[in-house]
């Protein structure tokens, strides 16, 4: 079959690999690091919130948020595409093309509307962990297709599509705005819309499997060299550093948060160390292939302690902190990294590598261009702002306007994923034990999720030995009645 004149199939196969290594960072891995991270009674729903948000953002995000993303301006604002589906057949086989920018990448529209879609997901997927553990789930279906379209779209074109901050020369290589204090700053708002989880939660909530988190924390890391490889839009040599710079940032990340933990609490933590590859790869995330290999272990150094700083001193001692229930800390994981590498990359950024990803910035400070730091930090409090704004709008709406209760009931809260989904994380018996199994006949769940199955006020088990001694007294009982009549 023949191939377009204008279709490079280098360039279009790795950015198909690169997308598909960014929708596995989603799927399976921030589902099952969820799933493992968090309480055993909330691993069910944990994991069904980053699920569900990626089908729900690439329904959305074809029919009509793409564009608004990365179409044609709309009308005289800067900050916005005009709406519309990426669906047809024509569409689709075309050359890829951003319009408002100008960038017309050698593979077809179909690639490149699915390699902005799995980052578009993965946005959602991570500011869902500063809701988990408490965010009603109706409220979370609505709450994806309603962020994505007023926030997440502006941002994206505002930085990405040849929007104003692009135009003015903010550098966000691959995310770290437009993704990572974005869903950081977001989650962050929700959560204190949403309010906080149970009291006891708040006080115990250790994973219920680390090893399961390690893998999802692997799947994230090495997908990571698809999330930044992929972003000059070619299998460039540029593509080839933002994946090592990718990986030299987030090895020095991980290891200066283990040393900080080992230093502060006298004991090296595999979920510190999770933490800490998470902020390495936030961090780098801006900028990937615009800073040189020394600069990446500078910013590795800082994420690796400055966020640590924020999540294990400011965050224990603000009373910010305490009053917004940011369930995994996303706030610090992204926000603070985000913007710390955002920051730096103003400092760090070469001519060369500017030059190599198609910027006509000559550089950051190092370079002599100290005007590239105010840019950085313009583009950041933009990001902020909308994300205070629209988060909160948004959450009201749900509220106020659609009358959906954003914080489970107290009830599911005290239960878990049982009361929620008629499903459990880890099931060790032989009975049916959700709907999806034929247990059709399931009464309302209440008690202690933590505590095993509990129906109606009582435990299974034990009502099962209670039955089980009152027919023994009642056989016992007709005996003794039978030979008592027996002897009459």
């Amino acid at each position: 079959m023949s191939t377009p004149t204008w279709n490079d199939t280098g360039d279009n196969a790795w950015q198909l690999t690169a997308a598909s290594l960014v929708a596995l960072q989603s799927i399976p891995g921030l589902v099952v690091l969820y799933a493992g991270i968090v309480k055993r009674k909330w691993a069910i729903n944990s994991a069904f919130m980053a699920f569900y948000a990626f089908a729900a953002v690439l329904i959305a995000w074809v029919i009509w948020a793409y564009k608004m993303a990365f179409g044609k301006q709309w009308g005289k604002a800067p900050f916005i595409g005009t709406p519309g589906p990426a669906l047809s057949m024509e569409y689709e086989l075309t050359q890829a093309l951003l319009p408002t920018s100008g960038v017309a990448p050698l593979y077809p529209m179909a690639t490149m509307v699915y390699f902005q879609f799995v980052f578009a997901a993965i946005t959602l997927v991570i500011m869902a962990g500063a809701f988990l553990g408490r965010m009603n789930f109706f409220a979370w279906m609505l709450f994806v297709p309603l962020w994505l379209t007023f926030s997440y779209t502006v941002g994206a074109f505002s930085l990405w599509g040849g929007g104003f901050l692009a135009t003015r020369g903010v550098i966000d290589y691959s995310g770290g705005y437009v993704i990572h204090l974005s869903s950081g700053t977001a989650g962050f708002v929700g959560a204190y819309w949403i309010g906080p989880r149970l009291d006891k939660d708040r006080i115990n909530f250790r994973p219920n499997n680390i090893l399961l988190t390690m893998v999802g924390a692997g799947i994230l890391w090495v997908g990571w060299n698809g999330f930044n490889g992929g972003d000059p839009y070619a299998a460039s040599p540029d593509a080839g550093v933002a994946v090592l710079n990718t990986n030299i940032c987030t090895a020095m990340s991980l290891l200066t948060w283990t040393l900080c933990d080992t230093i502060y609490f006298k004991k090296p933590s595999v979920i510190g160390a999770v933490q800490g590859m998470i902020t390495g790869l936030v961090a780098i995330t801006p900028a990937a292939g615009v800073v040189a290999g020394w600069g990446a272990i500078i910013i590795g150094i800082c994420s690796g302690s400055i966020p640590w700083i924020s999540m294990n001193i400011a965050g224990k001692k603000l009373r910010l902190f305490h009053l917004v229930d940011d369930t995994l800390g996303v706030f610090h994981t992204h926000a603070v990294a985000g913007s710390l590498g955002g920051f730096l990359v103003g400092i760090f950024a070469t001519e060369s590598g500017c030059a190599a990803f198609g910027l006509t910035n000559p550089g950051g400070a190092i370079a002599g261009n100290g005007k590239q730091v105010w840019l950085q930090i313009v583009g950041a409090l933009f990001i902020i702002g909308l994300n205070i704004v629209m988060t909160s709008l948004i959450m009201l709406f749900i509220k106020y306007v659609c009358r959906i209760p954003l914080r489970m009931t107290e009830e599911q809260l005290l239960v878990g994923d049982d009361a929620i989904h008629g499903e459990e994380a880890y099931v060790f018996d032989d009975g049916p034990r959700s709907l999806i199994h034929g247990d059709y006949g399931r009464h309302p769940v209440h008690g202690d999720g933590e505590a095993g199955q509990v129906i109606q006020g009582r435990n299974p088990s034990i009502e099962e030995h209670e039955i089980g001694s009152e027919s023994s007294k009642e056989k016992g009982g007709m005996s003794r009645e039978k030979n008592s009549t027996s002897t009459q």
